[in-house]
């Protein structure tokens, strides 16, 4: 591999080790909440019901963050935190502030019990939607499995022609 390959390859497998790891530790609480029904204490953002919001939200953050890291379905494992990223921004911190400084400050002023912020999820959402768009680099069980795959089925497709 040339250098001028290795280097977005690296730059995309930290991004997806990073942003999956910290999406996998958001992940973790929903999926202990999970296991125990505690579905009270999970918000119902956009009216599913709180056993499936909480499920999706679990399925996103913990399981499809675990693909991202590893690379495998890369693409469609994104679009589950694209969508949970969303929903966070806009729906559950839909009237906190854009910024955690701002959030900091209302806490500090004591106007907030927390400081919380659309922020957090954004960067998320902005990670996602940029692995989406370039996919997992060459350090991934995408790169390595889709060309075997291939290869496999133009074998399959010749053999019957």
């Amino acid at each position: 591999m040339k250098r001028a390959d290795l280097l977005p390859a690296v730059a995309l497998l930290i991004a997806r080790i990073g942003f999956g790891g910290f999406m996998m530790t958001h992940g973790w609480g929903k999926l202990q909440m999970l296991l125990a029904r505690d579905f009270e204490n999970f918000a119902d953002p956009i009216g599913l019901g709180k056993p499936l919001s909480l499920t999706m939200a679990t399925f996103a953050e913990f399981g499809c963050a675990l693909l991202v890291i590893v690379g495998l379905g890369t693409r469609l494992a994104t679009i589950p935190l694209i969508i949970t990223m969303a929903v966070a921004a806009l729906v559950v911190h839909g009237s906190d502030p854009w910024t955690s400084g701002d959030a900091a400050r209302l806490f500090f002023a004591g106007e907030t019990d927390f400081p919380k912020s659309k922020e957090p999820a954004l960067l998320f959402l902005t990670a996602f939607v940029t692995l989406l768009l370039t996919g997992p680099g060459k350090f991934s069980l995408d790169a390595l499995l889709w060309p075997r795959l291939r290869r496999g089925s133009r074998g399959s497709a010749a053999q019957k022609g």
